[in-house]
């Protein structure tokens, strides 16, 4: 049974930083693309980040690029995303997900709130 777990999410300044994790659980993590999506209130879910198997290609949307940053540690069956220069409008429910373009199951979210 596929479980992921996001964490990490909270209140942030504009410009701030902030690391959300995402523990895996139930599949084989090494193996897959997972990615980043999240939805902002009112609005539809957006995709953000998909990161290969090994780690080594990562691809993210243009709201994103230059700012955020995927990794993971598939000793750990973690996924991370690295946000930084937060803005207003990358507030949202961010999710964690198995497979790439953020289809697969996801989480149940963390929250990320950027205001001042």
């Amino acid at each position: 049974q596929v479980q992921l777990v996001e964490s990490g999410g909270g209140l942030v300044q504009p410009g701030g930083s902030l690391r959300l994790s995402c523990a895996a659980s139930g599949f084989a993590f090494s193996s897959y693309v997972m990615s980043w999506v999240r939805q902002a209130p009112g609005k539809g879910l957006e995709w953000i980040s998909d990161i290969h198997s090994s780690g080594g290609s990562t691809f993210y949307a243009d709201s994103v690029k230059g700012r955020f940053t995927i990794s993971r540690d598939n000793a750990k069956n973690t996924l991370y995303l690295q946000m930084n220069s937060l803005k207003p409008e990358d507030t949202a429910v961010y999710y964690c997900a198995k497979d790439g373009g953020g289809l697969g199951p996801r989480g149940q979210g963390t929250q990320v709130t950027v205001s001042s």
